[in-house]
């Protein structure tokens, strides 16, 4: 993973990781306007319009310069096709945070979020500095459980019936990984 502090992006073998853009917002809400995204995301709206899209984007750049959170847009290294997204929380007090991410359907089982979570752990741990990065999953979502096996993620722990959703309680699987 090579990060260019300028222009804010991490790149990859085949991604480039960057800031999203408004002109974004489209291809953001074909990807993010789908059911089987929304069931597995705990803060994704659906149906997902245009203006939830540029509503999440605005404040992106403010969080970055802020060290507040860190939001990547997944996007192919030849073509900029956006594959999806990322982000890293900064929980300064605690020097940890939190990864989350999100691919279009159409190109899950690509290995898309196990590369592009893997250059944001290399970020937060050696740009800057975190003791430890954590990410969350749905019990009823495995494929993000794999995700963070393939990361070197140890499961922590699990809440039981810790969130609602769509009128029944779901179980969140926490895992962590720390800089060794």
């Amino acid at each position: 993973m090579k990060y260019n502090v300028r222009n804010k992006t991490l790149i990859t073998e085949r991604l480039v990781l960057r800031l999203f853009q408004n002109s974004d917002a489209d291809a953001v809400t074909t990807l993010c306007n789908n059911y089987n995204i929304f069931k597995n995301t705990l803060y994704l709206p659906y149906p997902y319009s245009k203006e939830d899209a540029l509503s999440w984007i605005e404040h992106h750049l403010d969080n970055f310069n802020d060290n507040k959170s860190y939001e990547f847009a997944i996007t192919d290294k030849g073509s900029g096709k956006l594959y999806g997204a990322i982000a890293l929380t900064n929980n300064q007090k605690f020097n940890n945070g939190e990864i989350a991410y999100w691919i279009g359907e159409e190109f899950w089982g690509n290995g898309y979020a196990t590369e592009a979570a893997q250059a944001i752990i290399q970020f937060a741990f050696d740009e800057k500095q975190y003791h430890k990065i954590f990410a969350r999953y749905f019990n009823s979502n495995p494929a993000s459980g794999r995700v963070m096996q393939k990361l070197g993620m140890k499961e922590e722990g699990v809440l039981i019936d810790h969130v609602r959703k769509e009128d029944h309680y779901v179980d969140l699987v926490y895992c962590g990984i720390i800089n060794s």
